[in-house]
């Protein structure tokens, strides 16, 4: 039985002096009752459009659609509808879980207050019972102790609760249609699993139907019954979870799937120890009391030991808040901490700070935050250049920068811009480019590919793969992505609650893990 049939959607948007930008393309597909449908492409690729435009959500009047366009829900087409018969649908009948559920969550008002509000706006009943239901719905999204959180602010609960939470407010209404947006972007590998699970079994226990969009080829694979490829606003190819696996006839899909493939590293120790902590801890301050004394406090390193080689790259794998990033900050000297941290056997404090800049550097998670919007790439690149080469010729300064963006794959008219007129993988590369700029020896690559498309991903892993060998660089290569960590690294270092719990080679560590947490991680990785 078909629940909903989109019908040569086209959206276009209206931008500067009226020009008109398509977004949708001619998209029909539909979706059968109890039918999980996977939407994938890359970003840009018209994923979102498509089902924003469902509800229609999309902000007219910049957004444009043709009366050619059709979506027909229960006998009526949702283009056309009232705002009045729309405002009923939404939420009660066809429910949407955005992807940054952050963003989505109001911030003034409690968890409680916000899930309520959801129950009674489509349900006349008091607001006891309104709390009844709530509590009864995070129990369903499995959040521990949800009286508690009911008084909770959107900012005190972690990425993977507040996700539960948008998944309890979608629900609460028992809806025909589950449309989920990138549920699970930059969540960790074991949260992903989790909240992608509870999502399948909460659509197969309400019967409802659900449109799941991701760029995770690997989580469709699990959870899809029929698959839509999307790119540049078309659909280029549907069918099947197993037929679009299996055998897919358009290029593009075969580029995608192409794209989850990557190749353990050998393990070997390319050369002697360049960068080596001992005993490292951080700790953080939660509470004092009205003395100022500390009375609660966050491990976030515990007598961590570790140890970089010359030419190798060093993953560093585990959950958000075991210490990755923390530890990256502290072998970057951007942090305080207890312990000794060397670099050649000498201690980095007793290192004069340009030196060791010029040696250590770092690629953070958002290039976007990271990267100055006042100035111009060949700015931003140049800016290490003048600082270790304050005498350079202009004309020299200028060909250095253009050989660096050459090296990472820009082009020299990208010089002249500025970081927001690139996409988030061009950003990361120019993000790689001004850490290459002084020509380190030590690169620390802190998530640089959380949140890029698999295609894009791979793309940043094969120019760092290219660059340490060009450049005989060493890499801490931080993140939660098994499959990245698989690709890049020679060893890993599984971290959890501020101490790491196994280290080995990445063959061993992928293939026989030792410890139980690491064979989770290795398990959720494998969506």
């Amino acid at each position: 039985m078909t629940l909903l049939s989109v019908q040569n959607l086209s959206v276009s948007f209206r931008g500067t002096n009226d020009k008109v930008i398509p977004a949708v393309r001619n998209v029909s597909f539909n979706l059968d009752k109890g039918e999980i449908l996977g939407i994938v492409g890359e970003s840009g690729s018209g994923k979102s459009v498509t089902a924003l435009s469902i509800l229609n959500l999309l902000p007219y009047p910049k957004a444009v659609v043709p009366s050619k366009s059709k979506i027909f829900y229960a006998g009526g087409n949702l283009l056309s509808c009232s705002e009045n018969i729309l405002r009923d649908i939404r939420g009660r009948e066809i429910s949407y879980i955005f992807q940054e559920p952050m963003s989505s969550l109001n911030p003034l008002h409690t968890i409680g207050k916000q899930l309520i509000e959801s129950i009674r706006i489509h349900n006349e009943i008091s607001i006891k019972k309104a709390y009844t239901k709530a509590i009864d719905l995070l129990k369903q999204v499995e959040i521990a102790n949800p009286k508690a959180r009911m008084k909770s602010y959107p900012h005190e609960l972690s990425g993977g609760q507040r996700q539960r939470v948008m998944i309890a407010m979608a629900i609460c209404n028992r809806p025909k249609i589950l449309i989920a947006d990138e549920p699970t972007t930059a969540l960790d590998v074991t949260i992903q699993a989790q909240i992608v699970d509870l999502l399948v079994r909460l659509t197969r226990q309400m019967g409802m139907a659900m449109i799941f969009i991701t760029h995770n080829l690997r989580l469709i694979q699990k959870i899809a019954d029929n698959i839509c490829v999307m790119k540049n606003g078309q659909i280029v190819e549907q069918g099947s979870t197993d037929e679009i696996f299996n055998h897919p006839q358009s290029r593009y899909t075969k580029q995608l799937l192409d794209s989850l493939n990557g190749q353990s590293k050998a393990f070997r120790y390319a050369g002697d120890c360049l960068l080596s902590a001992t005993n490292l801890r951080v700790c953080y301050p939660l509470q004092k009391n009205i003395w100022g004394r500390v009375v609660k406090s966050l491990n976030a390193l515990n007598n961590v030991d570790i140890d970089l080689y010359q030419g190798e790259t060093l993953g560093i794998v585990g959950e958000s808040g075991s210490g990755k990033t923390t530890l990256g900050m502290c072998l970057a000297d951007l942090c305080p901490y207890q312990g000794v941290v060397t670099l050649r056997g000498k201690d980095i404090k007793s290192i004069r700070p340009l030196d060791f800049r010029k040696t250590v550097q770092i690629v953070f998670q958002d290039p976007y935050n990271s990267l100055n919007p006042r100035m111009t790439i060949e700015q931003i690149i140049g800016e290490g250049l003048k600082v270790f080469e304050p005498h350079l010729d202009k004309d020299i300064h200028h060909k250095k920068v253009i050989d660096i963006l050459s090296d990472v794959g820009l082009k020299e008219t990208d010089g002249v811009k500025y970081p927001h007129e690139f996409s988030g993988g061009q950003r990361q590369r120019i993000a790689i480019a001004r850490a290459l700029a002084v020509k380190p020896e030590i690169l620390i690559l802190d998530e640089p590919t959380s949140a890029l498309d698999v295609t894009v991903q791979k793309q940043i892993l094969e120019l760092l793969q290219r660059l340490q060998q060009e450049k005989n660089l060493s890499y801490i290569f931080i993140s939660h992505d098994m499959h990245a960590i698989q690709m890049m690294s020679d060893r890993i270092a599984v971290m959890k609650n501020g101490k790491i719990v196994e280290e080995n080679s990445a063959v061993k560590i992928l293939n026989c893990p030792l410890n139980d947490y690491t064979r989770k991680l290795v398990a959720a990785s494998m969506l």
